[in-house]
């Protein structure tokens, strides 16, 4: 897990900035480990504190002893939600009538909210938005997926909740994790792939919520494959609620600002992975989805021929060699790693037949050209489709631990090397899914 002084310093510096915003008071004296006392009770925070604040291993966590004038409530809760409601056209779907909008904002104002919690969105809101606009889009999800005629109020109201609460551990850790462009280091990605049990120890230690929500959220990175984090959960190893939550926030992800087109985004995204999300709840995600014709307002930056890039792509997957697997002078490790490969492979091709992709199904497509919304969602398939095989080839590399100085056999060289081709054939290409990239 993260090293829990690096945590306190991203934290504490997010409260200090949060300072610089609105008043935020010191609600308690606040000690450091050894008892003494470090910051008055009604002392102002802000970023002048900030190093005197960090001298100290805090006796108690910060956001306990912390209050801000402007703190979240569960009517500002509903007045965040409301607003998504109105202003994102699939959200609207979730909640076309009074009485099932109604459902979803209420379960959304009557979350528990002990003063650390409320404390931690607030930070959130004012300091992080675009993690707090992601947490109330995962909410009103995780509520609607919930909504079903065999789920009860009840289980609304906690599928909010989790949804609500499940990356509060993003706080927590470097804000360059807030970043796209940065490229993550081992440092980052510790922090990155723990983050789920720091939101889980921020939660659990309230004992205001159900175990349920406790559990959903440490397996909020968890996908059916065992391709997720932090323990590599597999199928039903992970709670229905977690399986939900799972989907829910990649589904929020997809809305944020930055993204355009992000309804075919979606599309493609849940039918290039299958094999990561509960099919039922995925299934139910699509069939609210309108058609590219009906949502398609702006330009994707187009690859210049697509159609060839996924034959190349095909062509690498090809090339993979089953014998690889067979060389009776590899080690049971690096056997097992190969034979995991193969299966990953196998799975990019099974999807790229499932959305109409593959090489025949390209043929009947023609050598005409393609309209904007075709070009479009060809344009994802292939960048989505080249994330994977890229993750391929790093696990590869990864799993074989090769030693200094020690080359690669020679079928499997041919074979990294055609796919390091194919990559640099389609460019910089973008991920479909952040939370997909957290795992590359």
């Amino acid at each position: 897990m993260t090293d829990s002084t690096d945590n306190e310093q991203y934290f504490t510096q997010a409260v200090a900035e949060l300072g610089e915003k609105q008043p935020v008071i010191a609600s308690c004296a606040i000690f450091n480990a050894n008892g003494v006392k470090i910051v008055d009770k009604g002392t102002t925070i802000n970023l002048g504190l900030y190093e005197r604040l960090m001298q100290h291993k805090l006796s108690a966590p910060i956001e306990s002893c912390v209050s801000s004038s402007n703190t979240v409530t569960g009517k500002s809760l509903r007045v965040s939600a409301e607003a998504i409601l109105n202003e994102i056209p699939f959200f609207a779907r979730m909640a076309p009538d009074t009485k099932s909008r109604k459902l979803l904002l209420d379960a959304l104002e009557t979350m528990p909210l002990p003063a650390p919690i409320a404390f931690q969105l607030t930070i959130a809101r004012d300091v992080h938005p675009e993690i707090y606009l992601q947490l109330i889009r995962t909410a009103l999800t995780a509520a609607w997926l919930a909504k079903t005629p065999l789920l009860s109020r009840f289980d609304v109201n906690i599928a909010s909740t989790a949804g609500m609460l499940h990356d509060i551990g993003m706080l927590h850790v470097d804000p360059l994790l807030l970043s796209p462009e940065h490229t993550l280091n081992s440092a980052l990605q510790r922090q990155l792939y723990s983050h789920p049990l720091v939101s889980t120890m921020l939660i659990e230690r309230h004992h205001q919520y159900p175990k349920e929500v406790v559990r959903a959220v440490s397996e909020h990175h968890e996908y059916m494959d065992g391709s997720g984090y932090p323990r590599h959960l597999i199928g039903d190893a992970i709670s229905p609620l977690g399986k939900l939550l799972s989907l829910a926030k990649v589904v929020a992800a997809m809305f944020s600002p930055d993204r355009d087109a992000p309804e075919l985004r979606l599309s493609v995204l849940l039918r290039m992975n299958t094999h990561r999300y509960e099919n039922t709840m995925a299934l139910q995600i699509i069939g609210m989805l309108q058609s590219p014709a009906d949502s398609m307002t702006t330009q994707l930056e187009h690859l210049s021929d697509p159609m060839q890039l996924l034959l190349n792509i095909d062509e690498a997957l090809g090339q993979w060699s089953v014998e690889l697997t067979k060389d009776p002078n590899l080690s049971a490790a690096r056997r097992e790693g190969l034979t995991l490969v193969a299966v990953q492979l196998q799975k990019i091709q099974r999807a790229l037949a499932q959305v109409g992709a593959a090489p025949d199904q390209l043929a009947y497509l023609g050598s005409e050209t393609l309209d904007n919304n075709l070009l479009n969602e060809m344009t994802l398939i292939t960048r989505e489709a080249g994330w994977q095989l890229r993750t391929a080839a790093r696990q590869t590399r990864s799993r074989w631990r090769a030693v200094p100085g020690e080359a690669y056999p020679a079928a499997l060289q041919a074979w990294l090397d055609c796919v390091d081709a194919v990559i640099a054939k389609i460019g910089g290409f973008e991920t479909l899914d952040h939370v997909s990239a957290e795992t590359a």
